[in-house]
């Protein structure tokens, strides 16, 4: 069993591991295989198919000892897992899969099985992707966030010391401007960061189809704050189809206008908090060596600012 487990991790995963975490990467991906075999006799589970990966972590398909089919999902215990763990156990399925199981220490789960093959992606109509989306945001993003959670406080507060750095290091005026910009948007919502709890990260690709409901949300990096810090995930989704149609403005203000609309949120709060995301990932993407903002950062920020 642990041999095959051991074929089955995918090279990309243990590089990302190796390369993010270094030497305590390698030793998890090294003990991966016994860490499957344990949970496989704790919980009494059979495997059920190929091993799949995600961007940090090894998914199995197995069957329950009552026949059920769940999926064992398996990464390094960190903060982002700790998180994901409390938002699960608080929402109870509710517009999220299930957590079935799971395992403190090694921040290991088992979880209700959904149709992986279908992503809230595959569905050709956009407004209808982003309306089911924005129909889970608000479900999830109604409930107070627990104790555990960081804070959209903290994270704006840590942002802005971080600006002057990263703005030094653009090479074109313009955009040391947009990012100071950006930062001056999140300065003015700083004293108000909200306390409900977010899902971080719900895209088109981390809402899967269900039997239980016809879709839900998958991958929670749980985090307390305003809904408004929620919306770029949903808006940035199928980019690249998003750009070949060559109405970027609309689109994304659309998709602004129905996720607004169905969380029941100040527009001008709103973007100002979605300015927030754009302000992370950049800086996030400056650290790691670049010297420009992505184009799609700089037409996001367009088209919410200039509305017509």
């Amino acid at each position: 069993m642990s041999t095959s487990v051991s074929r089955e991790i995918p090279d990309r995963l243990a590089a990302s591991y190796s390369r993010t975490f270094g030497e305590e990467g390698r030793a998890w991906i090294a003990a991966l295989p016994a860490l499957v075999q344990r949970h496989l006799d704790r919980w009494e589970l059979v495997r059920d198919g190929a091993a799949g990966a995600g961007e940090a972590s090894l998914v199995l398909p197995v069957l329950r000892k009552d026949g059920t089919g769940a999926v064992l999902k398996l990464q390094l215990p960190r903060q982002e897992t700790t998180a994901a763990l409390i938002g699960l156990r608080t929402w109870d399925g509710t517009g999220t899969v299930w957590l079935l199981d799971h395992d403190p220490e090694s921040s290991t789960m088992l979880l209700e099985r959904l149709d992986g093959a279908r992503t809230l992606a595959a569905l050709e109509d956009d407004d209808e992707a982003t309306a089911i989306l924005a129909g889970l945001l608000a479900r999830l993003v109604s409930v107070p966030a627990p104790e555990g959670l960081r804070g959209l406080g903290d994270i704006a507060a840590e942002m802005l010391a971080r600006v002057p750095r990263a703005a030094a290091a653009l090479a074109d005026p313009s955009e040391r401007r947009l990012l100071r910009g950006w930062a001056s948007a999140v300065a003015e919502l700083a004293d108000e960061p909200g306390d409900h709890m977010l899902h971080w990260d719900l895209h088109y690709d981390n809402v899967l189809a269900a039997d239980r409901e016809p879709w839900l949300a998958i991958d929670p990096e749980p985090l307390a704050g305003d809904p408004g810090f929620d919306l770029w995930p949903a808006l940035d989704s199928r980019w690249d189809d998003v750009v070949a149609k060559g109405d970027t403005p609309r689109i994304i203000r659309r998709r602004f206008d129905l996720l607004t609309e169905t969380l029941g949120l100040d527009r001008a709060r709103a973007t100002g908090w979605t300015l927030g995301r754009l302000l992370q990932n950049e800086l996030w993407d400056i650290e790691d060596g670049g010297s420009a903002l992505a184009p799609s950062s700089v037409a996001m920020a367009e088209a919410l600012q200039h509305s017509p």
